[in-house]
């Protein structure tokens, strides 16, 4: 369900949660059905003109049979919404469909586009300002994740170079590279499903800083947990926490293998420099190349909790709660899809997890 927030309007709400996407409308599920009505009770707050989270902006040729990995929301499957056997569907269309779906459905009070430029402590409340109004609630459970900052390293040159660069998130067909010579970065998913495509059209160098890590056997369910272990062991000592993959490895699937025997898994040491028309290593090999794709990742999105100052010296944020979903200094204060909820399956568990310890929270300082 869409409302609109009146410019200058001023609202109190039990709760705000800033975002959309899997993390806050898991959240917000948890939140209604643990008896907090929407409005007064808590609002969520999405900066996107439309449902979807960040899954409306990926790119085309990612469909449901190519995607990593994808998550029903709690209380809906969806398969209520979209045919499973649709797998040629493009996520950016089903995906979508699916969080309008089920924000109508639970009758979720979205407010959308709000974009939240700032939270500030008022003793008891925050403020949430935003560029449709201000907001005072006792408690925020944030769940911007990541596709709004994308990472793209410094690299001595990379302002001089006369081709073209562009991130992950700019991507959009493989066909716009024909004829050139793409230099992809990065050791993630999305590095190998987009080297896989561009290769297929054109000549392409792969380049990690670390050698990839290759996952054969079953991602099974200890598995998954023991990933999810490590990583919360980082963010509940305050460290800034890993990439999934980093933890996982890359599974080996058969467009992996197929990759393989084409060649363009022949993966290179990262370059040292950037030079007006390649990359230059230090060993002084050169390579001209017409564009770079930096698949190097995202941060996570917590600019506009910079006035609360949560984060260590280390920029690392202090966890704590059943799933870690906690802020140690603030527990008014709960990141959703930050560390080892930062997965479609993670952010529903920790959605549920931060509802709750917040409402209760909440309660005892009444």
């Amino acid at each position: 369900m869409m409302t609109s927030l009146k410019p200058a309007l001023i609202l109190k709400s039990e709760v705000v949660v800033i975002g959309a996407g899997q993390a806050g409308l898991s959240s917000a599920y948890h939140l209604k059905q643990l008896g907090l009505p929407g409005g007064r009770g808590f609002v969520v707050l999405d900066q996107s003109p439309e449902a979807g989270g960040a899954w409306q902006y990926r790119w085309p040729s990612l469909t449901l049979s190519t995607v990593n990995r994808l998550h029903d929301l709690p209380g809906m499957p969806l398969s209520d919404v979209i045919d499973p056997g649709a797998t040629s569907v493009q996520a950016s269309v089903a995906v979508p469909r699916y969080f309008a779906a089920y924000e109508e459905a639970f009758g979720l009070p979205v407010h959308r586009p709000v974009k939240v430029t700032v939270v500030c402590d008022r003793g008891d409340r925050f403020v949430v300002e935003t560029d449709r109004g201000d907001l005072s609630t006792r408690g925020i459970i944030n769940a911007t994740g990541t596709w709004s900052t994308p990472y793209i390293p410094e690299y001595p040159g990379r302002d001089r170079f006369t081709g073209r660069q562009l991130h992950t998130r700019d991507f959009r067909t493989a066909d716009e590279f024909a004829g050139q010579h793409v230099v992809i970065v990065g050791g993630g998913i999305s590095a190998i499903q987009l080297l896989d495509e561009i290769s297929m059209v054109t000549t392409t160098t792969w380049v990690t800083r670390r050698p990839p890590q290759w996952r054969t056997g079953p991602f099974d369910e200890a598995a998954g947990r023991a990933a999810v272990a490590i990583v919360e062991d980082r963010v509940r000592r305050g460290l800034p926490p890993m990439s999934v993959v980093s933890v996982t490895g890359l599974p080996v699937t058969p467009r992996v293998e197929a990759m393989r025997e084409r060649g363009v898994l022949a993966r290179l040491p990262m370059f040292s420099e950037i030079t007006e028309c390649g990359v230059r290593w230090d060993d002084g090999q050169e390579k001209r190349v017409d564009v770079i794709l930096w698949c190097t990742g995202f941060r996570s999105a917590l600019d506009h909790l910079a006035p609360l100052l949560l984060r260590e010296p280390d920029g690392g944020i202090t966890m704590t709660g059943r799933l870690a979903t906690q802020v140690a200094k603030d527990p008014r204060v709960h990141l959703v899809g930050y560390g080892p909820s930062a997965s479609t399956i993670g952010a529903n568990r920790a959605g549920r997890a931060a509802a709750t310890e917040l409402i209760k929270h909440l309660e005892q300082k009444r």
